[in-house]
């Protein structure tokens, strides 16, 4: 497991790309498109992308199974965001977005991961036209389980995720709703800038984000054909950090 965390330059993070299903959108579509309301984005009061949006998130961010808490930086409101995440096996770059093949064959495995949140620290620098890197880069900010055979997930748009809080369900969909599917994803990242081996991909987050606090104990999961993947599973604890940074207004 070790090795995900040396191998990985960066993490890629696709922002804004659940789907919302309502009462007249069920069953949900398998292949949704931008046209559809997501439920992420209302919750967050944002707009709904017209391309694949990513920012990047620092590899040191990663925690590995077992190694220890999230740790909530002093001031911080800290949100989880369950997420399916590639790790890319072979370089791409100006990969066709309609060329599916080439994109599955560049995905080595999968990981679940929970990406996390410094939610005011990003909200105030939004409000002030600034970058929000902070808020998506601390240490410990992206627990992930085990790593995931491709065999154990046949197709990446059908697995479901969970996240939650104590014994509270709190995000629980499909990645069937996937705005933009893995493909356009790769896609658009690998026009701008190459992805190498080892690089991860964070594929976007369903619906129900909220906050944590110290002592709460989140459990995220990942079922394929209705059955959990053992090696998907992240358990992990929040507890406050202790050090110099403390959240101020910028």
């Amino acid at each position: 497991m070790a090795s995900i965390r040396a191998n990985c330059r960066k993490i890629m993070c696709i922002g804004r790309n659940y789907a919302y299903v309502g009462l007249f959108h069920f069953p949900p579509p398998k292949f949704a498109t931008a046209g559809w309301l997501d439920d992420h984005i209302t919750e967050l009061n944002n707009t709904t992308p017209k391309q694949p949006f990513f920012f990047l998130k620092p590899a040191s961010s990663i925690l590995l199974p077992g190694a220890g808490p999230v740790l909530r930086p002093k001031g911080v409101s800290l949100h989880y965001e369950v997420e399916l995440g590639l790790v890319i096996g072979k370089t791409l770059r100006d990969l066709d977005p309609q060329d599916h093949k080439g994109a599955l064959d560049a995905i080595h495995s999968y990981i679940l991961a929970i990406d996390m949140t410094a939610r005011n620290v990003q909200d105030e620098a939004k409000k002030k036209g600034l970058p929000w890197s902070i808020a998506k880069g601390f240490d410990t900010f992206l627990p992930i389980s085990r790593e995931i055979a491709k065999s154990r997930i046949p197709d990446p748009h059908e697995a479901f995720l969970r996240l939650r809080v104590g014994q509270a369900e709190r995000q629980a969909d499909s990645t069937s709703l996937m705005l933009y599917r893995i493909p356009q994803q790769l896609a658009q990242i690998s026009r701008v800038m190459t992805l190498e081996q080892g690089d991860i991909v964070l594929t976007g987050t369903p619906k129900g984000v909220g906050e944590v606090k110290a002592g709460d104990v989140m459990k995220a999961s990942i079922e394929v054909g209705g059955k959990e993947i053992e090696e998907g599973r992240i358990e992990v604890e929040v507890k406050d950090r202790e050090g110099r940074y403390e959240f101020k207004e910028t």
